[in-house]
């Protein structure tokens, strides 16, 4: 078979190619400028350019899939929600263009609100745009990726972890190495057709506080958490220099999963995944 993956050289893409090459396959890696995939890897893979925001461009790059791992880019250079919009009707109009049987969409816990969790809003109406292609479909709904905190890292190491959530409440943590791994198991097998959602949920739900506990245990200095506010978080994004829309879609994400969201799929053998945050932190972080 003929499988996609966009953002190869992403956190989860990397991994991605990477088994699925093991696996057995050729896939082709989407990508805007194929010259950037690098390494040992780029022998093992086709590649085809791919701007997700231009309809011909991601009708060309997707003929002959079979299945394609789509990951909605964030546009830095527009309305964060509507360069989604524009992304989603072009992949579900490739699907059903180039008859496309399967679909793996990363998605993220908090899409199935709809509305109010920021730019996840956008990855739930990709969802929406998806499902109503022909394809079979299933949309991964991660957890916080353990990369989030590479944002971070200088005050990390410098003793402070901050964030906006409630620093005792419980998240789903998970590794992309693990996302990838569910997306693979996915995208090469079959065996399964219609709609489908499963969350990856890593091996436990952490609280910020439990978060700095592991960190400072692996990094062997005091790391302490810090709750700061919504502006506190507006200021810090604009002091950055990103405009209005882009910070309301970050601050919302938060604020969204913060106040009274509960995952729809529940943590059960089929959500958990391998990974813990102290092994990924000694790896990544020591």
């Amino acid at each position: 078979m003929t499988i996609g993956v966009t953002t190869p050289k992403g956190h989860v893409g990397q991994h991605l190619l990477r088994l699925l090459v093991q696996a057995g396959e050729r896939p082709r890696a989407l990508l805007r400028d194929p010259a950037t995939l690098e390494g040992d890897i780029a022998e093992h893979v086709d590649t085809a350019r791919m701007d997700a925001w231009d309809a011909d461009a991601v009708a060309e790059a997707t003929r002959g899939l079979e299945a394609v791992y789509w990951v909605s880019p964030t546009g830095m250079d527009r309305d964060p929600l509507e360069a989604h919009a524009v992304a989603a009707r072009n992949i579900a109009a490739a699907v059903e263009g180039n008859g496309i049987h399967r679909v793996v969409f990363q998605s993220s816990g908090g899409a199935e609100k709809r509305h109010g969790v920021g730019e996840i809003d956008g990855l739930a109406a990709t969802e929406v745009a998806l499902e109503a292609t022909r394809a079979s479909v299933t949309h991964l709904r991660c957890g916080y990726f353990f990369t989030n905190l590479l944002m971070d890292l200088e005050s990390i190491r410098a003793g402070v972890l901050t964030t906006a959530m409630d620093l005792d409440r419980p998240l789903p943590w998970v590794a992309p190495e693990d996302i990838a791994a569910v997306a693979a198991g996915r995208l090469l097998s079959r065996s399964w057709s219609g709609r489908h959602v499963l969350g990856v949920q890593g091996p436990e739900d952490l609280s910020f506080r439990e978060v700095a506990g592991v960190l400072e245990s692996v990094l062997g200095h005091r790391v302490e958490p810090q709750q700061v506010s919504d502006d506190d978080v507006r200021a810090q994004l604009r002091g950055v220099g990103l405009p209005d829309a882009h910070v309301e879609a970050i601050v919302l994400m938060t604020a969204g999963i913060r106040d009274g969201y509960v995952p729809a799929q529940p943590r059960s053998v089929l959500t958990t995944t391998p990974t813990s945050l102290r092994a990924w932190a000694a790896a990544n972080l020591a």
